[in-house]
């Protein structure tokens, strides 16, 4: 990282960039950026320059294994950015240790009726109303596969599988069998480093029908059969009530997960206290700094009386090292974001690890391994 340049990209980003790209609407923004992000990250030298400029590395405060994967730091990209692993090669040289991508879906699927994104600038907070697009198992597996070994070195890939957003898989059965059709063609291809179970898809045709323990048991019962050696997550849904929360952790707990993903989108706006004017006819569910307390609850009670268990990746309202810090604290492993980086720029991911460093140091750890639940 080059701190001087690091800081200014930031300024520019907020100061002149941020202004001009939330005049438009981000649907569009959203587009755009895909589209120029596949042909900057098609350049080595470009690709080498971002890193070195905005890409923070310190091995010994950072630097982790879990489940047997190495992460050069703890900072990942969440999930519904990039739904179709199509910027693999700029996530990993702006700085993050990890990237979470899709979700995928066994058939492809076009998703929501458009707008899928409303800004709420003063809540730092999108609704998104995307509904699992993608362009299917196959193509996004076969995408990952063919990636260079200069991208996929050192940058653990989490594949989130969801359940096809249709009518047609709507029965517990058929979501069941799509599930298990995405795993399969996962293992056969030997694709990614880890496995996430999305369950908890907000804004999907039939709603959350795993988010009940009987039927997620049945979910990970069939799941089990496949004996998956990769590290295997469950995405939670934003869940108020600790009670509901750990019916469903205790029904992970019994089956061959790995851990938890906590949380996605925030749903129920009544409980949220916006800054800005959400309109009704806004279709879509909170992501950013309303979903921060609600993430950060679950994250604690999850750590402490399944911490010895699951592994926890924390979701939700990261901008800042501060915040990867809370939750690493609370009891988070990894930590994972994507309206961070969109309200603050992409050289926040590099800013947020140095920061990590800085707080270690002034706590006292030598590792990032060594805060993990202090809090809790």
């Amino acid at each position: 990282m080059n701190r001087p340049i690091s800081y200014l990209s930031g300024v520019v980003y907020r100061k002149i960039l941020k202004p001009i790209l939330f005049l438009q609407k981000p649907d569009g923004v959203h587009a755009r950026l895909l589209k120029v992000g596949g042909l900057t990250q098609k350049s080595s030298l470009i690709r080498t320059f971002l890193d070195s400029i905005w890409a923070y590395e310190n091995a010994n405060y950072l630097r982790q294994t879990l489940h047997g994967i190495t992460f050069r730091n703890p900072v990942g990209l969440s999930a519904g950015f990039d739904k179709n692993f199509k910027l693999v090669g700029l996530m990993k040289c702006i700085g993050f240790g990890f990237m979470e991508g899709g979700s995928l879906t066994y058939h492809s699927c076009a998703g929501n009726e458009k707008p899928w994104f409303y800004r709420l600038p003063k809540s730092k907070s999108l609704v998104v109303h995307v509904g699992l697009a993608n362009q299917g198992a196959e193509a996004i597996l076969q995408r990952i596969n063919e990636l260079p070994m200069t991208v996929r070195k050192d940058f653990p890939l989490n594949i989130s599988v969801a359940r096809t957003n249709s009518a047609s898989v709507s029965s517990d059965d058929d979501g069941i069998a799509d599930y298990m059709g995405s795993l399969r063609a996962i293992l056969e291809k030997d694709t990614g480093e880890m496995i996430t179970i999305n369950i908890s898809c907000p804004n999907a045709y039939g709603g959350e029908p795993f988010t009940t323990p009987g039927r997620l048991d049945t979910l990970l019962s069939e799941i089990d059969t496949l004996h998956i050696k990769k590290p295997l997550f469950i995405k939670m849904p934003s869940l108020q009530s600790w009670p509901e929360a750990r019916l469903l952790i205790e029904v992970a707990a019994k089956h061959r997960v790995t851990g938890l993903v906590i949380s996605n989108l925030a749903k129920d706006r009544s409980q949220i206290i916006l800054k800005d004017p959400l309109p009704a006819d806004v279709k879509g569910s909170l992501s950013g700094k309303p979903t921060w307390d609600i993430s950060n609850e679950l994250i604690r009670q999850t750590y402490r009386e399944f911490g010895d268990r699951l592994t926890i990746i924390g979701v939700g309202g990261v901008f800042t090292a501060q915040d990867a810090y809370t939750k690493i604290r609370l009891g988070a492993s990894l930590v994972e974001l994507i309206t961070g980086m969109i309200f603050e720029g992409p050289q926040q991911i590099g800013e947020i690890n140095r920061g990590l460093v800085e707080l270690l140091i002034r706590d006292g750890y030598t590792n990032i391994s060594q805060a993990i639940g202090v809090d809790a």
